[in-house]
């Protein structure tokens, strides 16, 4: 077993009211009568967890003393933490698109942030829908129109005060008025993008995280079909608002929180006005450090709430039976090298956390509670419940299956992942990336400039070896790549052997679903939109 790929966990840290019942449309012992069908393998239950804008070090069992995220890690030590997760366009709904599709980002379509296509030819809850499960989603999805399906069989959502369409309110709201008639949800008072922290204002059991966990564990307990059961929980936090409630917060009085890192080439970012939601900007260390512990215990919130779900499968008798998933749609900058939020190709806003424990009975050739290191991805995540389910996964998703990995740790895996977003918040920020885990490439499309890093010796990525002359060899290695990685996007990326750079952004590929639909106009209505104040990322 390569042990650049296979760690042992210990030697690697030491070095609702809207019930659910109402959609489950059959009782116990029913099955759906459009998905009775021979089943290749027996199916597990898949309950997939999801957080928005979590960090991969922002976790026990990646190696962070300081977060504390014992359900979590428990599901680590169950199965395997892939070290090396990564999302490949770090914001929320492009990030979304590729888990839903199972593509890669030239081949869902978004390559920046944008709106999530209204349908695509692959789309997990269908095609698992498909292959006889019965999926629910809850909490936030991100999809337009905002109560899209995608193939669920019903979803009961927080979309974080977000109002994209006339007359939408979510259901976490509507519950909200339920339970705590004449309060506002957002009496904190912080907004969706600040980097400022605070306490939450309101009682515990209406913060979203606590509706999103129990509304999971609702489900759970009511569950009654034969039929395996795809579920997706999908946290809004620990997005910003950095809003834990006050006992969370208790438990970080005394604990060391690590500061920001700052790059030697950070400097250019420092200075810029101090607005709530500012994207840069050298804030002071102890604003960084505050807001970082108010993000932490949020994801303690988050971690009891986990612990919920897994309590109520183990009572229900699921536990042993399920693929759970741990994941993020990406991270948070939280101020490292005077960076905040995210879209950027640093490890703070791509490298996400990755977690999959499989069922007792499945096959495997891993220890439990290892941590792999091959670059992994969120279009991983669809062909990998497609091989559980025993279906076929599809020859042009770009997506692999990570119970290959956990079958043999030897498999066949590709070489490097690749990263890209379309502008946001600033014109330099326009770039493509790859990385195997060990080094990163970044290629910025307009300015032409490239950066290199060790992550093996600068997972922080202090250090720019671009211009150092003993990186050069490495740099021309990862420049190929990245020339062979954009050749067929045409020559207004790539010409000849060398890459272009380009002054006009590119949102949406050729290969996004409603592509052909938009005019010339609307794609810049859209982009006008898209990056105006009033509607940020």
């Amino acid at each position: 077993m390569s042990e650049g790929n296979l760690l042992n966990r210990r030697k690697f840290i030491q070095s609702s009211a809207f019930a659910t019942a109402g959609l489950f449309m059959g009782g116990k012992g029913k099955v759906f009568p459009e998905v009775e069908q021979k089943k290749k393998t027996k199916q597990p239950h898949i309950i997939f967890i999801m957080t928005d804008q979590h960090r991969g070090d922002a976790l026990g069992c990646a190696g962070n003393p300081s977060v504390k995220t014992p359900n979590i890690d428990s599901i680590a030590n169950q199965g395997v933490l892939f070290y090396n997760g990564y999302s490949s366009v770090p914001s929320c709904t492009p990030a979304r698109a590729g888990l839903l599709t199972g593509f890669s980002p030239w081949k869902h379509g978004m390559l920046g942030y944008g709106r999530v296509a209204r349908r695509y030819k692959y789309e997990m809850p269908r095609m698992l829908g498909d292959l006889g499960y019965y999926t629910l989603g809850i909490g936030k999805m991100h999809w337009f129109p905002q109560k899209s399906l995608h193939g669920f069989n019903g979803t009961l959502v927080d979309e974080s005060g977000r109002e994209e369409q006339d007359g939408f309110v979510s259901d976490y709201r509507d519950w909200f008025k339920l339970n705590a008639p004449g309060l506002h949800p957002d009496a904190t008072g912080i907004g969706w993008n600040e980097h400022r922290a605070g306490i939450y204002k309101l009682r515990e059991d209406v913060h979203p995280t606590y509706w999103t966990g129990q509304t999971a564990v609702e489900l759970i307990e009511n569950y009654q079909l034969d039929n395996p059961l795809f579920l997706k929980v999908s946290f809004a936090r620990p997005h910003s608002p950095y809003d834990p409630p006050k006992r969370y917060l208790d438990m970080y009085k005394d604990v060391d929180i690590p500061a920001p890192s700052e790059g030697e080439w950070a400097g250019e970012f420092a200075d810029f006005p101090e607005t709530p939601n500012a994207a840069f900007g050298d804030f002071g260390k102890d604003h960084a450090i505050n807001s970082r512990r108010h993000y932490y215990a949020l994801i303690t919130f988050i971690d009891d709430q986990v612990g919920c779900i897994i309590d109520a499968l183990k009572k229900k008798g699921m536990y042993d039976d399920s693929i759970i998933c741990f994941t993020s749609d990406h991270g948070d900058m939280l101020g490292d090298h005077n960076h905040w939020r995210k879209t950027y190709p640093y490890e703070g806003s791509a490298r996400i956390p990755y977690i999959m424990k499989w069922p007792e009975w499945m096959e495997a050739d891993v220890e439990r509670g290892s941590i792999m290191t091959q670059p992994v991805e969120l279009r991983d995540f669809l062909p990998t419940f497609l091989d559980a389910a025993g279906g076929d996964i599809p020859n042009d998703m770009d997506g692999l299956s990570l119970l290959s990995l956990v079958r043999n740790p030897r498999h066949k895996w590709r070489q490097y992942i690749d990263m890209e977003h379309a502008t946001a918040y600033n014109d330099h920020n326009y770039w493509c990336a790859l990385t195997d885990g060990k080094f990163k490439y970044v290629w910025y499309f307009r300015t032409g400039k490239e950066e290199l890093f060790d992550l093996i010796n600068d997972r922080d990525e202090l250090n720019n070896l671009a211009a150092k002359s003993q990186s050069q060899s490495e740099l021309l290695k990862w420049r190929n790549c990245m020339v062979e990685h954009l050749r067929e996007r045409g020559e207004s990326f790539v010409k000849g052997d060398k890459l272009v750079t380009r002054e006009e952004t590119l949102l949406y590929s050729p290969n996004y679903p409603e592509a052909e639909e938009m005019t010339e106009g609307q794609r810049a209505s859209r982009w006008r939109n898209i990056h105006s104040e009033s509607y940020t990322v």
